[in-house]
């Protein structure tokens, strides 16, 4: 799940269009892996000091307040029913264990794989496949898909619970061999 924080639904620091939209579905995908005891990966941005992309950097430098660590915005939308971030641990690399098969990771650009523990964490449980759900499809999502299909892991997207996502980014990732389907064939996969 990638970015399903606080301040990027409606009404908060930094709604990005759509992402409150596909919240149900990102929750009834969370439940069904919960239910099936299937790895979960929360991945989330917080924006503290200048370890910041370039182009949010002066934004954050002149006090734009989202996603900033310890705040409520940052933690993972209350439908998710994950446990409150602990940003010290997440900041300084760590894996945030929330339940046997859960866990969160903080990354510090788009992409979940660039300078976070995932790669490993993936290796270590033996997964081979990802399922991409989360926020804004133009950054981090479509990122962390090519950052995937680099470490050749296979991909699926949960195309309806996946903010700004359309037919052509669907059929361009495609080109890499990412597939997609929507949630409810994605739990009728997990019998």
């Amino acid at each position: 799940m990638i970015d399903t924080q606080r301040d990027f639904v409606d009404g908060r620091a930094s709604p990005i269009d759509g992402t409150t939209a596909v919240v149900p579905a990102i929750v009834r995908l969370v439940t069904a892996y919960r239910a099936a005891s299937r790895p979960i990966v929360h991945v989330v941005r917080l924006y503290a000091g200048e370890d910041v992309d370039l182009v949010r950097r002066t934004a954050l430098a002149v006090g734009a307040g989202f996603a900033r660590p310890g705040t409520a915005g940052s933690q993972v939308v209350p439908e998710l029913t994950v446990p409150d971030l602990d940003p010290a641990l997440l900041l300084a690399g760590g894996l945030q264990v929330v339940s046997p098969t859960e866990s969160v990771l903080f990354k510090p650009r788009w992409s979940a794989f660039h300078r976070t523990r995932l790669e490993e964490h993936l290796a270590g449980l033996g997964i081979d496949t990802v399922v991409v759900a989360g926020c804004n499809y133009p950054n981090c999502p479509r990122a962390t898909i090519f950052g995937a299909s680099e470490r050749d892991l296979r991909v699926l997207i949960a195309a309806d619970a996946v903010s700004g996502v359309d037919d052509r980014h669907l059929e361009e990732s495609g080109r890499i061999g990412a597939v997609h389907a929507d949630v409810d064939e994605i739990v009728a996969m997990l019998g």
